[in-house]
């Protein structure tokens, strides 16, 4: 197993984030992002991981305004992709942008 990505692999990233670097810094950049690359493969690797649906890992409790009236209906009448209650985000549409 590989545990640096290529020197070539790491420019190619500095520059879609319009960054530079030393040579130093890019030995650095070549273990820490392998190092997040293995992690997100884990992520990848699990039999119970749904894109269609992935709800925040946190309680609800987020309270509106006590000073106006507020329907769940008024706030996803104007969503053009909802499940129940849901807004639904398109994964493939975020990753184009």
């Amino acid at each position: 197993m590989q545990d640096k990505l290529s020197r070539e692999e790491v420019l190619h990233v500095l520059d879609l984030a319009r960054l530079e670097a030393n040579d130093e810094e890019i030995e650095k950049y070549r273990r820490e992002l392998k190092v997040m690359i293995d992690e997100i493969d884990k992520i990848k690797e699990l039999d119970d991981f749904d894109e269609d649906l992935l709800i925040a890992p946190w309680v609800n409790n987020a309270s509106y305004r006590s000073d106006i009236e507020i329907k769940n209906g008024d706030i996803l009448k104007n969503v053009p992709n909802k499940k129940g209650n849901f807004i639904a985000v398109d994964v493939e549409v975020l990753k184009d942008e």
